[in-house]
């Protein structure tokens, strides 16, 4: 029984792994050179936060930071900002995630698109008081809302072919 559980984390947790470093050589491939008009969703945050909500114990935190501090490296962002950003935006859905269990979807996306939105404007500003280059407003504010668009997609695609659906409190795992 142990076994089994273990195995279907560490299976979650390198599909994790394994999407999250897609979407990350999806973003560097110069697809549209030039002047980006409507900047796209950030998947690896929707991906995050669907499977922290979904299922929490297939997501340790020192994997998400790993990650995301590698987006950071890769992308040329300050640093770790965005990692600390995210780990707090993470850990707080993480602790509230028993309480969403029973809330229908729409109020989960709310509340998703809510912490994307203080996440970025918590990074916007911290950007400015560093005195490093932040983004325009304009992108900024196109890049969540396709963000906060993105995500029931991500949520039904990461449910249906990958089998990331919500923990249920009788499963042995938890």
């Amino acid at each position: 029984m142990i076994e089994a559980v273990r195995g279907r984390r560490l299976r979650g947790q390198l599909i994790y792994i394994v999407l999250m470093m897609i979407f990350l050589f999806w973003r560097l491939l110069p697809l549209s050179p030039g002047q980006i008009i409507w900047p796209g969703p950030d998947l690896a945050l929707c991906l995050t936060f669907a499977w922290v909500l979904r299922r929490p114990d297939d997501v340790p935190v020192l994997i998400i930071a790993a990650l995301f501090f590698i987006e950071d490296i890769v992308l040329l962002r300050p640093l770790g900002l965005f990692t600390a950003l995210v780990v707090m935006a993470t850990e707080a859905a993480r602790v509230r995630e028993p309480r969403w269990r029973e809330l229908s979807f729409v109020i989960e996306w709310l509340r998703v698109a809510l912490l994307i939105a203080m996440l970025m404007l918590a990074n916007r500003i911290l950007l400015i008081v560093f005195v490093l280059p932040a983004p325009p407003l304009g992108q900024m504010i196109l890049q969540f809302l396709a963000t906060a668009a993105a995500y029931p997609i991500v949520v039904a695609l990461a449910r249906w072919p990958l089998g990331v659906k919500r923990a249920l409190p009788v499963d042995g795992d938890r």
